[in-house]
């Protein structure tokens, strides 16, 4: 199949869109599919207001649709509401081609914690978004009730998966700091609600992995935290692996790849019981679940590092591209059907 993905997160942003589109990428070329991504690279941009690893891309619509019908494709995926996910959504419905979407961030919590402005309306705007695809696939089935109770219709499972080659145990004197270690790993920015992780009692040792634009206050309001700034690849591995514990303390995520990463290294996680974690994490058996995450946080610490290990391999790339295939609205062009059928919630 040949198969277009337009995206306005790409490298060299590191977040969770970036790393699942990215394996998603890699295992469909594996599976013999022609693949053409469209990303903000060669396309003028500006920095996102308040999010300045974002690119903004301006006025891509002719660049887009140049390529998107050079391509000729059998399938078109929209998997974020940018100006290039805007712009390809233009192309598709204008020519009535079937295409599908994605919703990876809750847009609505974010920009409430930047703005005044109400999430009906940002979910409004989502909705439109949304609304012509064939189908929207989402993460995990609490998000799909999620917006399925604000009025989307059109919702379909697509999970996401762990390197658990690269994520692995490993030798704890990476980390030669008081124990037990806590450890919050991602983007330090208000939406992610680390000062939480921060705030809560511990007696022995926190670490932020990570940087953003909140951690300049952060680590003025809380030095005794050891900051280590941004880490990927093997180095990330070898840090997550040597910490006791993993506090997940956002309530705004879709899904927190970092909670499947942190169990493949045989580290619990502590989180809220939100829309994410508890879909992520087994309690009591990967992870612990609790309103107050110093209490989730000493909870995790009496768990089996193996029995993390074993619930993050049943998350594998290779099973969640399939299902992305299986999403997927082929033969997008003439013979699209007038209007997007709904599709069918897979459990």
């Amino acid at each position: 199949m040949r198969i277009v993905i337009v995206t306005d997160a790409w490298h060299p942003q590191i977040n969770g869109v970036v790393a699942t589109l990215a394996h998603t990428a890699t295992w469909l070329r594996r599976f013999g599919h022609d693949l053409e991504m469209i990303t903000p690279s060669g396309f003028p941009s500006l920095p996102c207001p308040t999010y300045p690893e974002i690119r903004l891309s301006l006025l891509p619509y002719s660049t887009i649709a140049r390529r998107i019908e050079a391509f000729a494709p059998d399938a078109v995926h929209v998997a974020t509401e940018g100006p290039l996910g805007l712009a390809a959504r233009r192309f598709c419905t204008g020519r009535r081609w079937r295409f599908t979407t994605s919703y990876h961030t809750r847009f609505p919590q974010y920009l409430r914690a930047r703005f005044p402005v109400p999430e009906r309306l940002s979910y409004a705007a989502l909705r439109r978004f949304h609304a012509p695809a064939r189908c929207c696939m989402v993460s995990t089935e609490s998000v799909r009730s999620e917006l399925a109770a604000r009025g989307f219709r059109n919702l379909a499972i697509w999970r996401r998966g762990v390197d658990t080659e690269l994520f692995r145990p490993g030798d704890k004197s990476a980390l030669a700091l008081p124990r037990p270690i806590a450890a919050y790993v991602g983007r330090v920015a208000v939406e992610k609600n680390v000062g939480a992780f921060l705030a809560m009692p511990w007696h022995g040792s926190k670490v932020v992995i990570g940087d953003g634009p909140a951690r300049a206050p952060l680590q003025r309001e809380h030095p005794g935290a050891h900051f280590l700034g941004f880490r990927v690849g093997e180095d990330l591995a070898r840090l997550l692996a040597a910490t006791d514990v993993m506090v997940f303390p956002s309530r705004t995520d879709t899904f927190g790849l970092v909670n499947l990463e942190a169990a493949a290294c045989g580290v619990p996680v502590a989180a809220y019981p939100v829309t994410g974690p508890i879909d992520v994490i087994e309690d009591g058996v990967s992870g612990a679940l609790d309103p107050d995450l110093a209490v989730a946080a000493r909870r995790a610490l009496d768990l089996d590092p193996q029995a993390c290990r074993r619930r993050a391999l049943q998350f594998d790339w290779a099973g969640c591209s399939r299902e992305f295939v299986a999403n997927l609205a082929p033969n997008g062009g003439e013979r699209a059907a007038p209007a997007p059928a709904p599709c069918v919630s897979r459990s």
